[in-house]
């Protein structure tokens, strides 16, 4: 019976994460419009930031009440669905269009980051002044995005209230959280019945139910034509999830995670420098490499269960 209920929830979430992630990309850049910035800033900012609510509510909430292998296992879990399943899922079914500053300028921040972390965990221990560090470098990455501030995309859209808009992007961006609670509390369910490992539930089962609000914002987005929001979403998330929720963790508890880390970040950054050098080709990411990028994350997957 309770394995039902936990079928249900992840039914019941799939309705949510769709129609919130409508309600999101639509908002986002009327409001890209309103405010006169491009809708890769906007992907990368404020849709980045809204997806990746549930990674910051699980990571935060594992820390605190001390369980450091789901806390830092979710930030890299998430990220490798991000890069691999997401990002090579959506262009599986419709080739996703990357730009020069995306590779030059997010991406590479992108590797430092996982750099830092990597370096950060390698001994197992993740500080209060390393969780600092990663904070004060998600606060100079928006401020190089305030600074660097591009031309809004020429399209145009029904006049609407900026303050309609905001409040409908409000409302998406709850719906597909509540959608990412309920996909997240169905998989975990079943997965504890099975009796899967902490380590493992958290880089795998929990990391994508915290991530379907990416996949079903990117998939909206990359179907509407909307490829800033679709790429900058992944990218940002990516970043938010390491220097924001995971250097937000670091400073509120110091933690102590397991030896899997070592191998599991360096998977992730293997990850993050094909999905790089993949988007910068020809100037989009291709059906042939997208299936690349959901099968390396799929052998990620086998490796972190074997």
């Amino acid at each position: 019976m309770i394995i039902l209920l936990h079928i249900f929830y992840v039914i019941f979430s799939i309705f949510l994460l769709w129609k919130g992630s409508d309600w999101l990309v639509d908002r986002a850049v009327r409001i890209a419009q309103h405010v006169g910035v491009s809708q890769l800033v906007i992907g990368l900012t404020v849709v980045a930031f809204g997806t990746s609510a549930p990674e910051f509510a699980v990571t935060i909430g594992a820390a605190v009440q001390g369980q450091a292998n789901i806390s830092v296992s979710n930030v890299i879990g998430s990220n490798v669905f991000n890069l691999g399943f997401i990002l090579g899922g959506v262009s599986i079914i419709r080739a996703i269009q990357s730009s020069k500053q995306l590779i030059w300028r997010d991406g590479m921040f992108l590797v430092v980051a996982t750099t830092c972390t990597l370096l950060f965990l390698w001994d197992q221990h993740f500080s209060r002044s390393e969780g600092i560090i990663l904070f004060l470098g998600l606060i100079i990455y928006n401020l190089i995005l305030i600074f660097q501030k591009k031309e809004p995309d020429l399209e145009h859209y029904p006049s609407t209230s900026i303050v309609l808009d905001g409040v409908i992007l409000m409302l998406g961006i709850g719906l597909v959280i509540l959608g990412g609670y309920f996909l997240r509390e169905g998989a975990v369910g079943i997965a504890r019945a099975i009796g899967i490992s902490e380590w493992v539930i958290g880089i795998t089962i929990i990391a994508g139910g915290t991530s379907a609000p990416e996949f079903a914002t990117s998939l909206v987005a990359t179907l509407k034509g909307h490829h800033g929001i679709s790429a900058g979403n992944l990218i940002g998330s990516c970043l938010f999830n390491i220097l924001g929720v995971l250097g937000l963790a670091g400073f509120l508890r110091p933690m102590v995670v397991s030896s899997d880390v070592q191998r599991s970040l360096f998977m992730l950054m293997g990850l993050v420098i094909v999905a790089l050098v993949v988007l910068r080709t020809r100037g989009e990411l291709s059906r042939r490499e997208g299936i690349l990028l959901v099968g390396l994350s799929l052998l990620i997957w086998i490796l972190e269960f074997a």
